[in-house]
C-alpha cells in the first residue's frame, strides 16, 4: 500500500456510546465533519517513570500510564453544517464522544477495497475561532481530548 497523503480524509463524529470493538465503533451513528483544513495527530506516548536509587549509579527508568493526546482539529467555519454543529454540541458537553479518521489509502485492487480507519472517544476540551486578516478564512479549531484507545483497523483489499 505504501505512504499516503491526508488528502480527502474524513473526520466523523459519533454518540456519546461505549464501545471497546472496531466492529462496535463502525456501527455507531456518524456524521461526517467537512471542511476540515488540518486533521491534527494522535498517538501513544507513555509517561517515564523514574527512580533515583541510592545504591546504584544510573536513575531507573519505566513506561507508566499511557497518552493518545489531544488532536487538534481545525475547521473552515461554516455554523451550517451537521458535523461543526455536532462539535460545538460536543464542546458544551461534559461527555466524551466517538470519533472515526478514514484515510484515503484502500489499495487500488482487491474485491472489496477499505480504507484505514482509526476510530476513538474523546472530549471535545476547547473550541476556538481564529478570525486573522481581510483574506482569511474563519476558522475554528477543537480540541479532541483523546480517552483510552486508538483502534486502527488497516486497509485492506477485502
Amino acid at each position: 500500500m505504501g505512504i499516503t497523503t491526508t488528502a480527502k480524509t474524513k473526520v466523523s463524529i459519533g454518540t456519546t456510546a461505549s464501545f471497546a470493538t472496531a466492529v462496535a465503533y463502525a456501527a455507531d451513528d456518524w456524521t461526517e465533519i467537512t471542511n476540515i483544513t488540518d486533521v491534527g495527530e494522535a498517538g501513544s506516548e507513555a509517561e517515564i517513570v523514574t527512580a533515583k536509587l541510592v545504591d546504584q549509579d544510573y536513575v531507573k527508568k519505566a513506561k507508566g500510564s499511557r497518552d493518545n493526546g489531544t488532536m487538534e482539529l481545525v475547521v473552515a467555519r461554516d455554523s451550517g453544517d451537521e458535523g461543526y454543529q455536532a462539535l460545538v454540541a460536543a464542546e458544551q458537553a461534559s461527555a466524551g464522544y466517538n470519533f472515526k479518521v478514514e484515510l484515503n489509502d484502500k489499495p487500488s485492487a482487491g474485491a472489496s477495497p477499505k480504507n484505514s480507519v482509526f476510530y476513538f472517544n474523546a472530549i471535545v476540551a476547547s473550541r476556538r475561532n481564529s478570525f486573522n486578516d481581510a483574506d482569511s478564512i474563519v476558522q475554528t479549531t477543537f480540541s479532541l481530548a483523546i480517552s483510552g484507545a486508538i483502534i486502527e483497523v488497516p486497509a485492506s483489499a477485502s
